[in-house]
């Protein structure tokens, strides 16, 4: 109500807490997409979440070819990096904000072998937990993200997903980014559009083989959710190697189950659990069932 009648220039915010906004402006004001309220409308910076699942929804009410993007990445504990450039999604590190880096290759996190490096030895196309120390008071913090440098020379950086929130119940080390990148590319062929959500392991039982657990709330479901399926395993395969390897004549995994969410299923959990506004998150990938059985409960 307080901005309908300003020049809203720019935008900032959490994609997934920004929709619901935009979309309750539209509903309020009953334009069709946020250039009849805000004719100067020219930018929105996001951060927070992964922009990829709710890209489609923004072009569809942010109808401008002109219209720019662009996403940051900071947190309570400190602003890491921006993208500093048009025609790339990579995030610049920011070297220079009172912060000092170290790494933690994923594939020794949590093990006994477990190492820290500085910025100085990482490698391209690798995923590191991020480690932080502030002028602030922080020592040797672990934030819960991982990155995957796209460059060194600059650092560039893509966010590749949270060390807690993975799934590799059977060895398939399935992060949030093949998520991520997968759901995009077969929301973009069957036109469906998402607006969350959480994935859990199927464990074994006997002689029946394990599988992947999907509730997706959806703002536009697909026609045919099997044919989405079938699209879905196939795009995780192609995405990650020890995926494609576990559901390989199902040897470990079974094809994923996908449920569809009743509308606001996450926005009720959240509420449920005190956890609104944008600094809580929905759980994307989980490598047990809490949040699973938790909300197909709530989903009944």
């Amino acid at each position: 109500d307080e901005t309908i009648q300003e020049n809203v220039t720019s935008l900032a915010g959490v994609p997934s807490w920004m929709l619901v906004l935009l979309n309750n402006v539209l509903e309020t004001t009953g334009k069709n997409n946020l250039f009849d309220i805000w004719p100067n409308l020219e930018v929105y910076f996001h951060g927070g979440v992964s922009f990829l699942p709710y890209k489609e929804q923004y072009k569809n009410i942010l109808p401008k070819k002109d219209f720019r993007y662009y996403e940051i990445y900071n947190a309570s504990e400190g602003f890491f990096a921006i993208q500093d450039q048009n025609n790339s999604s990579e995030l610049l590190l920011m070297l220079d904000y009172g912060i000092f880096y170290e790494f933690i290759p994923m594939d020794t996190y949590g093990t006994t072998n477990e190492k820290i490096i500085p910025l100085s030895e990482v490698e391209t196309d690798k995923n590191y937990a991020v480690v932080i120390t502030t002028n602030a008071g922080l020592w040797r913090y672990k934030i819960g993200d991982t990155v995957r440098f796209t460059s060194t020379n600059p650092y560039r950086i893509k966010v590749s997903g949270r060390t807690k929130h993975h799934i590799n119940a059977f060895g398939e080390e399935l992060i949030i980014e093949n998520a991520e990148d997968a759901l995009k590319k077969v929301c973009k062929k069957t036109k469906a559009e998402i607006v969350d959500y959480t994935a859990a392991p199927i464990f074994m039982k006997g002689k029946e083989k394990g599988a992947h657990e999907w509730l997706i709330e959806f703002k536009k479901p697909p026609t045919d959710i099997n044919y989405f399926n079938e699209l879905f395993d196939n795009a995780l395969k192609a995405l990650n190697s020890d995926y494609e390897a576990k559901r390989y004549n199902n040897m470990t995994l079974n094809k994923p189950t996908i449920h569809i969410a009743r509308e606001q299923l996450f926005y009720d959990w959240l509420k449920q659990n005190n956890k609104l506004g944008g600094q809580h998150k929905v759980p994307r990938l989980s490598n047990n069932r809490d949040y699973m059985d938790a909300l197909l409960d709530l989903n009944k």
